[in-house]
C-alpha cells in the first residue's frame, strides 16, 4: 500500500526551492495501479486509523500530480534491492537535537558521509522506486561495513516525497560511472538503477539498527532574495528620480 499522511505542522508552510517537471516520467501503467490501490484502500484509510489518507484520493479528487505532492509524508511496504545503492555525497546528518545545542556557536562538529539510496519493492504496487534509507559517515559507506542493517525483510517505510533538484552553481555533475551523486537526478537515478522516478527520504521512525539513519529531509524554501533586492532597489532609483525632477532641478531653475 501507498498512503499519504497528512502534513506535519513544521511542514505546513514549506516549499520547493523549484518544482521541476519529470513526474510524467512514471508510466501510465504505475499511474493505474496507484489509482487502482487508491481506490481500493479509500474506504478502509478514512475508516481506520485518523491521519491519512491514501495516495491518489487527493490525485483523483483535485487532479494533483505527483509533482505537487512534495514534501508529503507517506507510507510504503516492500523489500529493499540491496545489490544496489546510489550514495548523494557529500552530506552532513541531520540532527535535530544537535544543531538546537550548536546553535550560535562558530564551530560545529558536523559529522560528513553520504545518504544512501536503495531501489525497493513496493510488493502491493509491483514496482520499484527509489528510498532514501539516510546517513552513514564515510567510514561506514560500503555496504559489508553495515550488513547487520542490509534487512531482506519485508517493512513497512514512512517518509516524504522528494522530487528532482536542479544542479546549483559550482555543483559537481553527478558521475553515474563511479556512483557519485552530488545532487537528486530522478531521471538518472532511475534509469541507472531500474526503477520508476519515485523518490521517498525514509523518516527516523524508519532507520534499521546498523543501518542508515533516517529523516534526512532538508526542506528547501524558495530562494527569491535577488528578486526582492532588484525590485526595492529599482522602486528607489526611480523614486530618487522623480524627487530629483520635481523639486531639485524645478528649484535651479
Amino acid at each position: 500500500m501507498l498512503r499519504v499522511l497528512r502534513r506535519a505542522p513544521r511542514l505546513l508552510n514549506a516549499c520547493s526551492a523549484e518544482v521541476i517537471t519529470g513526474t510524467e516520467l512514471v508510466s501510465p501503467h504505475v499511474r493505474a495501479k496507484l489509482a487502482g490501490a487508491a481506490a481500493e484502500m479509500e474506504a478502509a484509510a478514512y475508516q481506520g486509523s485518523p491521519g491519512t489518507h491514501p495516495l491518489g484520493a487527493p490525485a483523483a479528487a483535485h487532479g494533483l500530480e505527483l509533482k505537487q505532492l512534495e514534501y508529503r509524508r507517506v507510507r510504503v511496504r516492500g523489500r529493499f534491492d540491496h545489490s544496489k545503492e546510489l550514495y548523494i555525497m557529500p552530506r552532513s546528518r541531520v540532527d535535530p537535537d544537535k544543531e538546537a545545542q550548536e546553535a550560535g556557536r562558530l564551530m560545529s562538529s558536523t559529522e560528513t558521509g553520504a545518504n544512501v539510496i536503495t531501489p525497493f519493492h513496493c510488493t502491493e504496487l509491483g514496482v520499484k522506486i527509489l528510498v532514501n534509507r539516510g546517513f552513514v559517515p564515510r567510514m561506514r559507506l560500503k555496504p559489508e561495513t553495515r550488513a547487520k542493517g542490509q534487512i531482506t525483510d519485508e517493512v513497512e517505510i514512512i517518509g516524504v516525497i522528494r522530487l528532482t533538484e536542479r544542479r546549483r552553481p559550482f555543483t559537481p555533475q553527478n558521475d553515474v560511472e563511479r556512483n557519485c551523486w552530488y545532487y537528486r537526478d530522478l531521471e538518472a537515478m532511475a534509469q541507472a538503477m531500474g526503477t520508476e522516478p519515485i523518490f521517498i527520504d525514509a523518516d527516523f521512525s524508519s532507520t534499521v539498527p546498523g543501518g542508515p539513519v533516517g529523516g534526512q529531509t532538508r526542506v528547501t524554501l524558495r530562494n527569491e532574495h535577488l528578486q526582492y533586492i532588484l525590485t526595492w532597489y529599482g522602486l528607489c532609483a526611480a523614486t530618487s528620480y522623480m524627487w530629483f525632477q520635481k523639486f531639485v532641478r524645478k528649484a535651479a531653475v
